[in-house]
């Protein structure tokens, strides 16, 4: 039975070189080279050379590097250092980190968005465009791969409802009267257009409100001359608020009333003149074209569309409709006059179904004004942007 070697002891091994070893007549020269090893002196013995000759290494292992088992040792306990190459760890995590995102990788979670969008309103044609765009703009881009692809999608969206929110011209309502009244000398006209029953006559009242609320004097011309209590509607809001009511009853010519309406808040001091309008469908067409004759022979400051914001997708159409109307029955040489922006009713109501904002901000380009928000006058705020953002991502 054969025996087992005996095991090869770990570390080091005290070694003793004897005098004549070729080893050792290397190590000689070492010590000549460098100026001796500085532990003896003139006529004593070293401390590495033992009474019979024999030369004790052990303690300057650590000098003499061309011990064979030291070097063994060493590649036991010291790991290999790495060889030089084109590449470094940042390159490695470079690649482990980042990743180009495709459009397979966006589809999936564009189309939950678009789900969403839907669902709060947002028009189904312009929630495809949305979700189109924000595809293109990150199709390709790089991203960590720490990054959940819905969070870099999210991000996007953001910036683009924002976008769309936030309109080229921004309407400074309080800068712009004063600026009519001290160049112009004459009142500021904002004309108030709308359907059947979206409350028109009641907002107009709220922005009276807020405008006495700046000290600006206000006059409110009743040109609904169609709708039955139309009239007696708007002298309840005149009283309550103390501001005058131009009036001429009814089955008048609403272009005129407003006429002469302006020319007498002019002869008065005014400083706006709100015009109420009678409510009307889209496609009535004797209607729209008494607007579009209102609209061009007093040339307004300001026209504002209300529509409510639980209707969503009809008031797109609504609104599309009456900037067609006013640019079709405007005159020929003319420059026809569209709406300028959009008050928002009922916003109070709807909780996080706020999509109609969004499609009729995109739909015309014109910004929303105020929101309502109850029905008493001061009910009546400014558009808060990323409250509607959050609420339509959220």
């Amino acid at each position: 039975m054969a025996s087992t070697p005996p095991a090869k002891p770990k570390g080091k091994t005290k070694r003793v070189w004897e005098e004549g070893d070729e080893e050792f007549t290397r190590f000689q020269e070492k010590i000549k080279s460098s100026g001796g090893l500085g532990s003896a002196q003139e006529g004593t013995t070293p401390n590495y050379v033992g009474k019979d000759g024999a030369v004790n290494l052990d303690d300057w292992s650590d000098f003499l590097q061309n011990d064979d088992d030291s070097e063994e040792d060493e590649a036991e306990e010291q790991p290999a250092a790495p060889k030089a190459s084109g590449w470094s760890i940042g390159s490695i995590f470079s690649g482990l980190t980042n990743r180009t995102l495709t459009r397979g990788d966006l589809e999936s979670v564009l189309a939950k968005f678009r789900e969403n969008l839907i669902e709060r309103n947002v028009a189904a044609e312009i929630s495809d465009e949305l979700c189109e765009s924000v595809c293109r703009n990150l199709e390709g881009k790089t991203m960590s791969t720490f990054k959940r692809i819905r969070t870099e999608v999210k991000g996007a969206m953001e910036e683009a409802l924002t976008r769309i929110l936030t309109p080229k011209r921004q309407i400074q309502l309080l800068r712009e009267i004063t600026k009519v009244n001290k160049e112009e000398k004459r009142p500021y006209t904002i004309v108030m257009v709308g359907v059947n029953g979206v409350g028109k006559s009641t907002n107009l009242a709220k922005v009276c409100y807020y405008l006495l609320q700046q000290d600006l004097k206000v006059m409110i011309a009743a040109c609904d001359t169609f709708r039955s209590g139309a009239v007696e509607q708007l002298k309840t809001h005149s009283r309550n608020l103390s501001v005058p009511l131009f009036e001429r009853g009814y089955e008048k010519d609403p272009a005129g009333v407003a006429m002469n309406g302006i020319r007498d808040a002019t002869q008065k001091g005014m400083d706006v003149v709100l015009v109420d309008t009678a409510g009307r469908m889209q496609d009535n067409l004797p209607l729209m074209q008494a607007l579009a004759k209102l609209v061009y022979v007093n040339q307004p400051d300001l026209i504002l569309f209300v529509g409510e914001a639980l209707v969503g997708n009809e008031a797109v159409d609504q609104l599309k409709k009456f900037n067609r109307a006013l640019e079709e029955y405007a005159p020929a040489t003319a420059k026809p006059r569209l709406i300028d922006g959009i008050i928002l009713t009922k916003f109070d109501t709807i909780d996080k179904k706020v999509g109609a904002a969004i499609s009729m901000v995109y739909t015309t380009g014109q910004p929303i004004v105020f929101v309502g928000t109850g029905q008493h006058y001061n009910d009546l705020k400014a558009m808060n942007t990323k409250t509607i953002v959050q609420a339509l991502l959220g």
